[in-house]
């Protein structure tokens, strides 16, 4: 493998946090991550570069290598990091060997029939999370939220975009929705779907508004839609009822204290893909009986 194949895979794996393949977008994204924080962005690069390695050190499947599918969960483990701890010394440790451990899960996990998404990541990061916070090695560093006393649409549902990558700010949304329109236009239009949806639901329930503004309630129902978006409009209907879920599942977890990461798309996918499942299997099993 010579160093521009090898460019091209971290770059792809950092367009494939938002389900791509596409090394131009995993460029954008890292523009838009490295104008909101460099600190974060280089939180990124050590997280792709280590779930990608560990992938080539064990010699996993070489296409979903190439495909950047062992560098999108280290991206987002160092991502989180970055954003709960800043960037030291046992911070980067935790990158370092939180992204190897996503890239592990992510083997094991791809082995079953239901796609893996991020799920890696929050396992991965959960653990992280846990060990420096319970052992006290760093203080988890605690964002304070601006006061809102109206809703700004379309900040919000540009922050809902960057919020896949930690990135509560509205050019950095914005560039990762032209990354989006380069790649997939229908997975744009998804995304879009699931961030406006995330700021009119949450606001219709009267969910903390500084919360909806900053793209709490949306950046879930982004992934949500971009993982239904590969059947085009054929897939509208269930993408929006994951995307519903997810927002209400965020609100749940925020309130129990958990810090949910994307473990609202990650399980109201799952359930609408296994509902899916079991009503075409239901559907398949009336009409062999009718039609023998």
């Amino acid at each position: 493998m010579n160093l521009k194949n090898f460019v091209e895979i971290i770059l792809r794996g950092i367009s494939q946090v938002f389900l791509l393949n596409n090394a131009i977008t995993g460029i954008l994204f890292l523009i838009g991550i490295f104008y909101n924080s460099c600190i974060m962005g280089a939180g990124a690069i050590i997280g792709v570069f280590a779930g990608t390695l560990t992938a080539l050190f064990l010699k996993y499947c070489k296409n979903d290598i190439n495909q950047g599918l062992y560098g999108y969960n280290g991206t987002l483990v160092g991502l989180a990091i970055a954003y709960f701890f800043g960037f030291n010394t046992p911070s980067v440790i935790a990158i370092f060997f939180g992204s190897i451990l996503s890239s592990i899960l992510m083997r094991v996990m791809s082995l079953r029939r239901i796609p893996p998404y991020t799920a890696p990541f929050i396992i991965s990061t959960w653990i992280a999370l846990l060990l420096l916070v319970k052992l006290s090695v760093i203080p988890l560093q605690i964002t304070q939220l601006p006061d809102a006393d109206v809703l700004r649409i379309i900040p919000a549902v540009s922050k809902g975009i960057g919020q896949v990558m930690f990135q509560g700010d509205m050019v950095t949304g914005i560039i990762f929705f032209i990354g989006l329109l380069i790649s997939s236009r229908i997975s744009a239009l998804y995304a879009l779907l699931g961030s406006v949806l995330g700021v009119m639901v949450a606001f219709t329930f009267s969910f903390p508004l500084t919360m909806i503004n900053i793209g709490l309630f949306s950046f879930n129902g982004v992934l949500c839609g971009i993982a239904f978006s590969h059947k085009k409009w054929n897939s509208i209907i269930p993408a929006i009822v994951s995307i519903v879920i997810s927002i209400f599942m965020t609100y749940g977890i925020i309130n129990s204290g958990i810090i949910s990461l994307t473990s609202p798309f990650v399980i109201s996918t799952w359930l609408v893909l296994l509902f899916n499942t079991k009503i075409k299997s239901i559907f398949y099993r009336k009409f062999e009986k009718k039609y023998p």
